[in-house]
Protein backbone atom coordinates (compact mmCIF):
# COMPACT_ATOMS: atom_id res chain seq x y z
CA UNK A 1 0.00 0.00 0.00
CA UNK A 2 2.77 2.47 0.93
CA UNK A 3 4.77 1.53 -2.18
CA UNK A 4 1.70 2.13 -4.35
CA UNK A 5 1.17 5.55 -2.76
CA UNK A 6 4.86 6.48 -3.22
CA UNK A 7 4.69 5.44 -6.88
CA UNK A 8 1.53 7.48 -7.34
CA UNK A 9 3.15 10.50 -5.69
CA UNK A 10 6.16 10.22 -8.04
CA UNK A 11 3.83 10.09 -11.04
CA UNK A 12 2.00 13.21 -9.86
CA UNK A 13 5.32 15.05 -9.34
CA UNK A 14 6.50 14.11 -12.86
CA UNK A 15 3.23 15.22 -14.41
CA UNK A 16 3.28 18.44 -12.38
CA UNK A 17 6.79 19.21 -13.63
CA UNK A 18 5.65 18.74 -17.25
CA UNK A 19 2.50 20.89 -17.14
CA UNK A 20 3.57 24.53 -17.11
CA UNK A 21 1.68 27.02 -14.95
CA UNK A 22 1.36 29.19 -18.06
CA UNK A 23 -0.77 26.47 -19.68
CA UNK A 24 -3.03 26.33 -16.62
CA UNK A 25 -3.40 30.12 -16.63
CA UNK A 26 -4.21 30.08 -20.36
CA UNK A 27 -6.87 27.42 -19.82
CA UNK A 28 -8.34 29.41 -16.91
CA UNK A 29 -8.45 32.55 -19.09
CA UNK A 30 -10.14 30.75 -21.98
CA UNK A 31 -12.55 28.79 -19.78
CA UNK A 32 -13.94 31.69 -17.78
CA UNK A 33 -13.91 34.00 -20.82
CA UNK A 34 -16.18 31.54 -22.63
CA UNK A 35 -18.68 31.50 -19.75
CA UNK A 36 -19.04 35.28 -19.61
CA UNK A 37 -18.83 35.93 -23.35
CA UNK A 38 -21.57 33.39 -24.10
CA UNK A 39 -23.74 35.01 -21.45
CA UNK A 40 -23.12 38.41 -23.03
CA UNK A 41 -24.09 37.11 -26.46
CA UNK A 42 -27.52 36.07 -25.13
CA UNK A 43 -28.21 39.71 -24.26
CA UNK A 44 -27.70 41.17 -27.73
CA UNK A 45 -28.78 41.01 -31.35
CA UNK A 46 -26.02 41.50 -33.87
CA UNK A 47 -22.81 42.81 -32.40
CA UNK A 48 -23.93 44.91 -29.41
CA UNK A 49 -27.62 45.79 -29.89
CA UNK A 50 -29.11 45.07 -26.47
CA UNK A 51 -32.43 43.25 -26.81
CA UNK A 52 -35.75 44.25 -25.28
CA UNK A 53 -35.69 40.94 -23.40
CA UNK A 54 -32.43 41.93 -21.74
CA UNK A 55 -33.89 45.20 -20.49
CA UNK A 56 -36.92 43.28 -19.18
CA UNK A 57 -34.67 40.78 -17.35
CA UNK A 58 -32.85 43.63 -15.62
CA UNK A 59 -36.19 45.21 -14.65
CA UNK A 60 -37.54 41.96 -13.18
CA UNK A 61 -35.34 38.91 -12.53
CA UNK A 62 -31.94 40.67 -12.38
CA UNK A 63 -33.19 43.76 -10.51
CA UNK A 64 -30.32 45.26 -8.53
CA UNK A 65 -30.60 47.70 -5.66
CA UNK A 66 -29.28 51.24 -6.30
CA UNK A 67 -28.62 50.69 -10.04
CA UNK A 68 -31.30 51.54 -12.59
CA UNK A 69 -32.14 48.54 -14.80
CA UNK A 70 -31.13 50.26 -18.06
CA UNK A 71 -27.69 51.16 -16.71
CA UNK A 72 -27.22 47.68 -15.22
CA UNK A 73 -28.19 46.07 -18.55
CA UNK A 74 -25.63 48.14 -20.44
CA UNK A 75 -22.88 47.67 -17.85
CA UNK A 76 -23.35 43.91 -17.63
CA UNK A 77 -23.70 43.36 -21.37
CA UNK A 78 -20.65 45.41 -22.30
CA UNK A 79 -18.63 43.90 -19.45
CA UNK A 80 -19.51 40.38 -20.57
CA UNK A 81 -18.06 41.22 -23.98
CA UNK A 82 -15.04 43.38 -23.13
CA UNK A 83 -13.50 41.55 -20.19
CA UNK A 84 -13.61 38.07 -21.78
CA UNK A 85 -11.91 39.44 -24.90
CA UNK A 86 -9.18 40.91 -22.69
CA UNK A 87 -8.79 37.56 -20.93
CA UNK A 88 -8.48 35.63 -24.19
CA UNK A 89 -5.76 38.04 -25.28
CA UNK A 90 -4.18 38.01 -21.86
CA UNK A 91 -4.27 41.80 -21.89
CA UNK A 92 -4.91 43.58 -18.58
CA UNK A 93 -5.65 40.14 -17.19
CA UNK A 94 -5.69 41.08 -13.52
CA UNK A 95 -8.14 44.02 -13.83
CA UNK A 96 -10.37 42.05 -16.24
CA UNK A 97 -10.49 39.04 -13.91
CA UNK A 98 -11.14 41.30 -10.92
CA UNK A 99 -14.04 42.97 -12.75
CA UNK A 100 -15.56 39.57 -13.57
CA UNK A 101 -15.08 38.42 -9.98
CA UNK A 102 -16.97 41.56 -8.91
CA UNK A 103 -19.76 40.71 -11.34
CA UNK A 104 -19.81 37.18 -9.96
CA UNK A 105 -20.18 38.53 -6.42
CA UNK A 106 -23.05 40.83 -7.46
CA UNK A 107 -24.81 37.94 -9.24
CA UNK A 108 -24.33 35.69 -6.20
CA UNK A 109 -25.48 38.23 -3.63
CA UNK A 110 -28.35 39.97 -5.44
CA UNK A 111 -29.55 37.76 -8.29
CA UNK A 112 -28.96 34.04 -7.76
CA UNK A 113 -27.82 33.39 -4.18
CA UNK A 114 -28.58 29.67 -4.46
CA UNK A 115 -26.18 29.28 -7.40
CA UNK A 116 -23.10 29.46 -5.18
CA UNK A 117 -21.57 26.20 -6.52
CA UNK A 118 -21.47 27.70 -10.02
CA UNK A 119 -20.20 31.04 -8.77
CA UNK A 120 -17.57 29.33 -6.64
CA UNK A 121 -16.28 27.52 -9.75
CA UNK A 122 -16.07 30.87 -11.58
CA UNK A 123 -14.16 32.37 -8.65
CA UNK A 124 -11.80 29.39 -8.67
CA UNK A 125 -10.86 30.26 -12.27
CA UNK A 126 -10.68 34.01 -11.68
CA UNK A 127 -8.64 34.10 -8.47
CA UNK A 128 -5.44 32.59 -9.94
CA UNK A 129 -5.67 35.13 -12.77
CA UNK A 130 -5.94 37.97 -10.28
CA UNK A 131 -3.07 36.66 -8.15
CA UNK A 132 -0.75 35.32 -10.88
CA UNK A 133 -1.81 37.35 -13.91
CA UNK A 134 -2.05 36.04 -17.46
CA UNK A 135 1.27 34.21 -17.41
CA UNK A 136 4.03 34.14 -19.99
CA UNK A 137 1.57 33.22 -22.76
CA UNK A 138 -0.28 36.53 -22.61
CA UNK A 139 -0.04 40.00 -24.09
CA UNK A 140 0.50 41.25 -20.54
CA UNK A 141 3.89 39.60 -20.78
CA UNK A 142 4.85 42.07 -23.52
CA UNK A 143 3.95 45.17 -21.48
CA UNK A 144 6.82 47.19 -20.01
CA UNK A 145 7.35 46.32 -16.36
CA UNK A 146 5.31 43.12 -16.63
CA UNK A 147 5.51 40.79 -13.65
CA UNK A 148 3.96 37.97 -15.72
CA UNK A 149 7.13 36.98 -17.54
CA UNK A 150 7.78 33.28 -17.29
Amino acid sequence: MIAKFASSARTVRRLSARVPDDLLLLLARLGIAAVFFQSGRTKVDGWLQITDGTYELFRTEYALPLIPPDIAAHAATYSEHLFPILLVLGLLTRPAALALLGMTAVIEIFVYPDAWPTHLSWAALLLPLIVRGGGAWSLDNLLPGSVDRG
